[in-house]
Formats: structure tokens, sequence, C-alpha cells
């Protein structure tokens, strides 16, 4: 029978694997997090990083069986150290990415040290436990308080951490929590640990320096950025969904979202006129307009310039950038208070779901979603996609979608084009030039090629005229792709492969 105080230190222990169970999957979200929005395509950066913290953890539990003496002692020193690896990982990380040739290397360095040191902790709990607990018991209790510990982890990373505290701070806390562990283990323990005092002190004084460095996270963030931008941060917050970054200098303000330039307050009325006005010029009774993506608003004012529209829909997934941009007086300066008139209307939801929901019909849709880096935009730009775009388009109306670059991507601007022809879409692919971007790529698609284009644009643009707007249509040869391109599917987004094989090259 077990006594009060063994009962106790059972229950300690297994209180002790549901705290490291969340710590561990934390430090695996928050890599894959910011894996994927240092380095793009958030399927593979969150595959390879669970397959190799997987396997380190795996590694971990190899070499536990060579732990054989002080095993407790062991334990509270391992949980010190995933504190500080773990608790400061995203902190190095951020600080590290523009100073270092090989962030990948850095990065899958500390995911395979991190997995390893959580690798050994569950097996050393359990032999720490298997003289206090019968075995059957023993695996049924570790396991269900680690299950339970991941799939907190699992709920309120996205929920509530990456909002509200930002992934520097989350993995801060968690690193706390790690210390704590073994602090508190040390004191309960102290009887049969040597050199306990010693073990708490080195505790108290990580403890002591996570704190300090979650008080002022934000300036070690602010600090990295200071170090990845070459112009001052002005302004930058992460929403669930991305890292918003807005920089400035003498000549112009810049929107970069998860390290990718938005936009340059220079040169930006270049790519919206473009994006907008062919399109809309070309519809005769143009009342009701669908903007997707663009919750910067620069789309929509470009839109208000025509007297006619009577109603604008704005439909972007992030209600932080939305909300940013409908109150930061310098933004909106920049895109004349769109957002808030009155023909506006917002709403924050995710542009493939809304569209199979709606049922109004629109005389023209603006498409101005971010380029398709990964899985989770290539599926806005899939047959599927375009086929319920066309369901919302009044007979007449016309479509309008930003295709990233035909110089640069070639290959993946032409796929695009073939993927909305085989939604059913006659296509005008177009082009023109941006100083901040280079030669940038739209596509005019409708229902039919029988209209008058481009006769009802409105005067006073800075960049279009008639004579532009011809040369637009026109692509020379090195924006060409000869060879046949299959469509974008939704079951094998050959798109976003595309785009990482002709970006990747073009940045090396």
């Amino acid at each position: 029978m077990t006594t009060k105080k063994e009962n106790g230190a059972q229950w300690i222990l297994l209180i002790a694997v549901f705290c490291i169970a969340t710590c561990g999957l934390i430090y695996e979200l928050v890599a894959g997090t910011l894996a994927s929005y240092l380095l793009g395509d958030s399927v593979t950066q969150f595959s390879t990083i669970i397959g190799t913290y997987l396997f380190a953890m795996g590694i971990g539990s190899f070499f536990s069986k060579y732990f054989n003496n002080d095993i407790l002692k062991w334990f509270i020193k391992i949980e010190i150290l995933i504190g500080l690896i773990g608790g400061f990982s995203s902190a190095t990380l951020f600080l590290l990415f523009p100073l270092v040739v090989s962030f990948r290397l850095v990065l899958y360095v500390m995911v395979l040290i991190t997995g390893v040191l959580v690798g050994l902790e569950i097996p050393l709990l359990m032999r720490i436990l298997k003289d206090k607990i019968e075995f059957k018991d023993l695996v049924s209790k570790v396991f269900s308080f680690d299950y339970i510990g991941a799939l907190l982890a699992s709920l309120i990373f996205p929920l509530i951490l990456v909002p509200h505290l930002g992934l520097i701070r989350t993995s801060l806390f968690f690193g706390i929590i790690n210390i704590a562990v073994g602090w508190y283990l040390a004191h309960y323990f102290t009887a049969q640990i040597k050199q306990a005092g010693l073990i708490k002190a080195i505790a108290i004084l990580a403890l002591l320096v996570e704190v300090v460095a979650f008080v002022f996270s934000d300036n070690i963030m602010s600090y990295s950025e200071s170090l990845t931008y070459r112009d001052n941060v002005v302004y930058a917050t992460s929403s669930p969904y991305q890292r918003i970054v807005i920089t400035k200098n003498k000549r112009e303000l810049r929107l970069h979202l998860n390290g990718n330039l938005q936009f340059s307050s220079a040169d930006e009325y270049r790519y919206h006129e473009a994006l907008v006005h062919p399109a809309l010029s070309s519809v005769t009774d143009l009342k009701n307009v669908l903007v997707l993506g663009g919750g910067d608003g620069l789309a929509v004012r470009e839109i208000l310039k025509y007297p006619s529209v009577e109603k604008i829909q704005l439909v972007d997934l992030d209600a932080v950038m939305t909300k940013l941009f409908s109150t930061q007086e310098i933004l909106v300066k920049l895109n004349e208070g769109s957002l808030s008139n009155k023909k506006v209307t917002v709403k924050n939801e995710d542009a493939f779901l809304w569209l199979t929901n709606c049922k109004q019909k629109y005389d023209a849709v603006v498409v101005d979603f971010p380029d398709p880096s990964n899985f989770s935009i290539g599926k806005l730009y899939s047959t599927m996609f375009y086929d319920l775009l066309k369901k919302v388009i009044n007979p007449g109306g016309v479509a309008v979608i930003q295709s990233t670059s035909p110089y640069v991507a070639p290959k993946s601007f032409w796929c695009i084009n073939n993927t909305i022809r085989a939604a059913g879409f006659f296509t005008m692919p177009y082009h023109n030039y941006v100083p901040s971007f280079g030669e940038w790529g739209y596509i005019i698609a409708s229902a039919d090629s029988d209209r008058h284009w481009f006769v009802n644009y409105p005067a006073g643009l800075k960049f279009l005229n008639p004579a532009v707007m011809q040369q637009m249509f026109v692509f020379p040869q090195d924006m060409q792709y000869n060879k046949p391109v299959p469509a974008n599917k939704l079951n094998n987004q050959v798109l976003v492969g595309y785009f990482e094989e002709e970006w990747d090259k073009y940045l090396d």
C-alpha cells in the first residue's frame, strides 16, 4: 500500500509529465511557425520540422538507457536545459536569421537538440516512477497525461498564444514553465538529490534570465527586425496568420508580410492601377464589385474612382490587417480612407469558404491574394477556386487576378493562366513594370471576349493611359513559357512547386 507521501510524489511527477508534454509540443509548433514565417511554404516547413523533431525524440529515448545513476537529478537538469534552449529558441532564430548564411542549418540543429532533450524526458520519468506505480498503471497514466498535455498545446497555440503573446514570448513562457518544474522537483525531492541546493540556485538564475527576456521580448523582436530590414521599422505586430511589419525611409513606406514586401508607397499606384482598371473599365454597367484579399484597401481606393459603383464587398482573412488600414492615420491617408467608405463592407473570412456560401453576384471581381508560396494560398489559385469564382460573376462581368511575375516565374504565371482557362474562362494575360518588384503579371477572366475593352476607365490616373494599356498585353520572349503546363488542381497543387522552384532560383 502506498503512503500518502508516496501518492503525493506520484501525482507531482505525473503533473510534471503533463507540463513537459505541453512545453515539448509548443517548442515544435514555434519552430514550424517561425520557419513558415521566415522561409515560406508552411506545409514543407511543418512537415520537415515535425519529422526532424520526432526523429530527435527517438534519439533521446534511445540514449536514455545510458543514464543509470541519479536519474531524478539528471531529469531535473534536463528540464532546466530544455527550458533555456527551448525558451530562447525563437528569440535566437529571429536574431540569427539576417546574420547567418545557412539559416536552415541553424534551425534544424536547434530542433534536433531540443528534440533529443525532450525525448529523454518521458523514458527517464517512467524509470523514476517504475518503483512507485504498477507497470500497467504506469504506462497508461504517463501516456494519458502526455497526450492531454499535447492536446492542450495544440489548442492554445493558434487560438491564444500566437495572437496574444507572439512567438518569442510564447517560447519564453514555456521555457519558464520547464525551469519552474525542474526547480519544484529539486525542492520537493531535496532529500533524494545530491547538490540539490546548487541545482535550485541554477534554476532560479535561469528563471530570472528568462523572465527578464520575457519582459523585454518586444525589444528583442524590434532589434531582430532592425537587422532584417534596411529601413526604420515604424510598426510591427503578429496576427494569427502572419507577421506584419511596416518600414519607412525618407522616400517611402513599405509593408512586409512574413518578411515579404507587399508594396512600397512610392510606386504601389502602378501595381493597383494596373490590377483594377483594365478589367473594370471593360464593364459597361459597373455597380457591385467584390475584392478578395487586398486588406490594405488600396485596390478598393482605385475601385471607388468609378462613380457608378454602388457596393464593394471586401473579403480578407486577416482582421488585424483591415483594422490597421482602417485606423492608422498614415495608412488611411495612403488608401484615402477607402475601407471606411459607406459603399464598402469588410468581411474577415477565408475567401475560399466565403465563396462556397456566397449567393450574391458581382459585376467585377478583383482577386489580390499573396503569391502561391504555400499550399494554404495555393488553393486560392486552383481550378476549384475559379469554379467558385465563376458562379458569383454576373453575365457581362469580369474578374482580374494578380498572378506573380511572368519574368521571374513564367512557368507559374502561365500555369495560373491555364488554370483559369480550365475553369471555363476566356483569359487576357498582361503585365506591367513596378520598380519595387520588377515586371508583374495579371490575368483578366471573363465568360467570353465579346465586349468593348478598356473604354470606361476614369480620368486622373497616375500611370495608365490608352497607349500604356495596349503595351501591357504584349509579352516579350523572355516572359513566355512554351512548354505545356498543367492546371493547378486542389489535390496536387503543382503551382506551389513551380513557384518555389522559380523564385528560389531567382533569390539565390
